[in-house]
């Protein structure tokens, strides 16, 4: 073999990032439980809204006139989000955990042996995918869901002020949430581990936030990763709150953080 087909041959076989991607992409897409996952998040994010808005619009008529002035409507369409994000951010720990339960991850990291492309292209992949399907859910769950209670003409407007910047954020948070939960994976490379500690960082620190004097806990809360990441889904910014994208920013660094921990562990760790 001359040494132009040599080089030719080598460079057919070398391991690039387009290359990794395309490899983490058919991974991902070819699992049972990715698809799964995926339908759930997105079916609660669209049914949710939908579901809560028919019965808002059918107990219109017994609501008193406060619960009428005091009804957010864009509320009801991103409260599917809030629960979406626990089948996100418990598969974004699934795509990297469960290669590490089945003993696949000695495989990847064999044919990828610089390790870090694998958990860029993992992180890219999973981030793509989850905003583009969380931003639409999210719009029809928003145009559905304003249908539905108009009847009542108690819906709010795409164009109002802020509206769009948190239908939006919705997506953007779901992505970082997915991010996130891989990123945990990555770190502690269990599933049950994975899974219990992102559901402790988003769901159970939160309240028990509460056994804190008050002062400590108004000052702190507003600063924990799912506070501030929500902080971008809010029509309206109070005090007891960080501004929107102030909150997001803060989620963002967190995210990034967790990311860099992985990617250290990755590297000094054996598979």
């Amino acid at each position: 073999m001359t040494s132009v087909a040599l080089e030719r041959d080598r460079q057919s076989w070398r391991v690039t990032q387009p290359r990794v991607l395309l490899s983490e992409w058919t991974k991902l897409r070819s699992l049972r439980s990715t698809r799964y996952s995926l339908l759930a998040a997105t079916i609660l994010a669209v049914g949710i809204p939908i579901l809560a808005s028919s019965v808002i619009s059918s107990h219109w008529g017994s609501r008193s006139p406060a619960e009428r002035a005091h009804f957010n409507p864009l509320d009801v369409s991103l409260i599917g989000s809030q629960v979406a994000q626990l089948a996100i951010g418990i598969l974004g720990v699934l795509v990297i955990s469960g290669e590490y339960s089945t003993g696949m991850i000695r495989a990847t990291l064999g044919a990828v042996p610089e390790r870090l492309p694998v958990l860029w292209a993992k992180t890219a992949v999973y981030a793509a995918v989850t905003l583009a399907l969380m931003l639409p859910a999210v719009l029809i769950a928003f145009f559905a869901s304003q249908s539905i209670i108009s009847r009542h003409h108690a819906q709010i407007a795409f164009s109002a002020p802020h509206v769009a910047r948190a239908v939006i954020g919705a997506s953007l948070y779901l992505t970082v949430i997915a991010v996130f939960g891989l990123a945990l994976g990555a770190i502690v490379r269990n599933t049950a581990g994975g899974i219990a500690t992102f559901a402790a960082i988003l769901f159970v620190l939160p309240p028990l936030m509460n056994v804190l004097p008050q002062s400590w806990n108004d000052a702190a809360t507003p600063y924990l990763p799912g506070n501030a990441g929500s902080a971008i889904m809010a029509l309206h910014h109070d005090s007891g709150n960080l501004a929107p994208w102030t909150g997001f920013g803060l989620f963002c660094a967190y995210t990034a953080v967790a990311l860099a921990i992985a990617a250290v562990l990755l590297v000094r760790r054996d598979a």
